[in-house]
């Protein structure tokens, strides 16, 4: 009797972590989606000046609005646009009057990118959202610069690639730029947000242990009566 009483508690109390931890990851989920409607909202906000200080956790997002001319000096950042292919963000400088700093245009095709060639022209109004992606790991390529091919947005790497301030504006909308450039403006979804899965899981695994605790203690019990 003692041993079925036993069984009973490990049942019951493997049951009831399962459960805590289903439970932690639904509070999880709210918690995560709070955040990213709190980035979206921060992301379609009416666009300000640059600011003169910025600090990237602080300002990350922010929407702002420069006027400079671009360079003609560019880096090509290797990318996959899901249902267009592999391609380039192409990366500029911008000269600003407190400092040049790195506009990312937006994307364009390997196909397109072959023949591609900047000049500087006029000055241009640009509205974008402050970035400094976290792209760069320990599985990354160094960049190719004979062939002027990055493998990931390293927001200091390219500031010293191209002699700017480390600022990376990533373009929303800019009227008057037109060829084969489209925006691939700031989105919050490669923010990771897994936890109603794990939820998912965590309450399933909760559900088979209870089964088989059930099931086991229903076995061990009709063979103590026999």
């Amino acid at each position: 009797m003692g041993r079925l009483v036993f069984l009973v508690v490990i049942g019951l109390g493997g049951a009831a972590i399962l459960i805590s931890l289903g439970v932690w990851q639904v509070q999880r989920l709210a918690w995560k989606e709070g955040v990213i409607a709190q980035i979206n909202s921060r992301i379609a906000a009416e666009p300000v000046a640059l600011p003169m200080q910025l600090d990237p956790t602080r300002d990350a997002y922010l929407p702002v609005r420069v006027t400079g001319t671009l360079r003609a000096d560019y880096i090509r950042v290797l990318v996959s646009k899901k249902d267009v292919g592999a391609g380039y963000r192409i990366i500029r400088p911008l000269l600003h009057p407190d400092g040049d700093i790195l506009i990312d245009l937006g994307f364009v095709t390997t196909e397109n990118a072959a023949g591609l060639k900047f000049e500087e022209g006029p000055p241009l109004n640009i509205v974008g959202n402050l970035q400094w992606p976290q792209e760069v790991d320990g599985f990354t390529p160094e960049p190719d610069l004979a062939r002027n091919i990055w493998f990931a947005r390293d927001v200091d790497a390219m500031a010293a690639a191209l002699g700017t301030r480390p600022i990376l504006v990533v373009r929303r909308d800019a009227p008057q730029l037109g060829g084969p450039l489209s925006p691939m403006p700031v989105d919050t979804r490669a923010i990771p947000n897994d936890h109603l899965q794990y939820a998912v899981t965590w309450f399933s695994l909760a559900a088979i242990w209870s089964l088989m605790t059930f099931f086991f203690l229903r076995r061990k019990s009709g063979a103590i009566k026999s």
